[in-house]
């Protein structure tokens, strides 16, 4: 039996007044201490508003998710980018109180309401997260050493030392599985990490996840070596999303495991994925978001395929961040099942088939 999409547009009210919002809780922060305006002048001002904006769309999405957990771990996960930028902890708590205040008088009612739930959450947990989270390479995981290796060459630019490093290990034995694993997953991580904590730029970000992409595709020959078991997927990432290696490793751990994958990447449109889904006879369709503000957009998307696609039988699997924040998330969105990492999507959707 299908899900239903439970997900609500109780956001709607705060996302409709973001601007509004957020240079009213800046102004207030700066008649309440004068002294913040000598500290970032009106430029700064100008960027603590567009800060406060983004604190407005990741609680908006929470509020339509009625998930106080989501809009918690997005201040812990800016506390740490906040602190490596020398803005202290105790600015953004106050920040977030006023926002709170403001939607309570701006906005009201249900929106208010779950608002005030989700900024107190987030205000209680914030004293207790650490600003310097430790490494997400571990020193005792199998091929650490080649992980390790992988970051430094791809964090120095040398995009050559990183290939050559990979396919070396890959040709003395490495399961090309492993390499995903133990290497590209982490170390993308810990890329992320690492700009968090203000150590490396977006430019590196982005070199870093061209780099691995151009790897990946390197593998290639060796990913679609197996043999095919007569099953179809089709995988994609919701509109607007930047962030796609993710769902195209887990379309690459679909064809390892013998399925034909149809990987669509970032933006494309729904007719288009329905199209893709019949044409190819797909019996799972895999949606990728790894941020907040994007589970709407998820949900409106399993929407418009459920209503697509007709009676035809296909399972949705869902993945990425806020999947991972909220394990009962995927029932809110509307689809089957979510997974934690490409292992448990590739375990999922063969379950999801031996039920159907």
């Amino acid at each position: 039996m299908w899900n239903v999409c439970l997900m609500d547009h109780a956001g709607a009210p705060i996302l409709a007044k973001r601007d509004e919002l957020a240079r009213a809780a800046v102004e207030a922060q700066f008649a309440r201490w004068p002294d913040l305006y000598a500290r970032y002048g009106a430029a700064g001002r100008e960027k603590c508003v567009e800060d406060v904006r983004y604190h407005v769309l990741y609680l908006a999405e929470a509020v339509g998710a009625d998930s106080p957990g989501l809009f918690a771990a997005y201040a812990a996960w800016a506390k740490v980018l906040f602190a490596g930028l020398g803005i202290p902890a105790e600015e953004m708590a106050d920040s977030l109180i006023l926002l709170r205040d403001l939607i309570t008088e701006r906005v009201g009612g249900a929106a208010a309401q779950r608002a005030a739930a989700c900024v107190d959450a987030a205000v209680t947990a914030l004293p207790a997260v650490g600003t310097a989270p430790p490494t997400l390479i571990e020193p005792e995981a199998p091929y650490a050493d080649l992980a390790c290796a992988f970051m430094d060459a791809l964090v120095a630019g040398d995009r050559r030392r990183a290939t050559e490093m990979v396919m070396e290990r890959v040709d003395g034995g490495m399961p090309v599985r492993d390499a995903y694993l133990h290497v590209f997953q982490p170390v993308l991580r810990e890329i992320g990490r690492l700009w968090q904590t203000g150590r490396i730029t977006v430019a590196h970000e982005h070199f870093a996840t061209a780099a691995t992409q151009a790897v990946i595709s390197m593998l290639y020959p060796r990913i679609f070596a197996a043999e095919r078991r007569g099953r179809t997927m089709v995988a994609t990432c919701v509109s607007g999303e930047l962030h796609e290696i993710g769902i195209r490793m887990v379309a690459d751990f679909f064809e390892m495991a013998g399925w034909d994958s149809y990987y669509l990447g970032a933006n494309a449109p729904t007719r288009s994925i329905v199209r893709a889904m019949i044409d190819r006879g797909a019996q799972v369709l895999a949606i990728s978001a790894t941020i907040t503000p994007h589970v709407g957009t998820v949900a409106a998307l399993v929407r418009a395929v459920r209503a697509e696609m007709g009676g035809r039988p296909f399972r949705i699997i869902v993945g990425g961040y806020p999947f991972l924040l909220e394990p009962e998330l995927w029932r809110r969105v509307g689809a089957d099942g979510s997974a934690p990492d490409a292992v448990g999507a590739v375990e999922l959707a063969e379950r999801l088939l031996g039920e159907s």
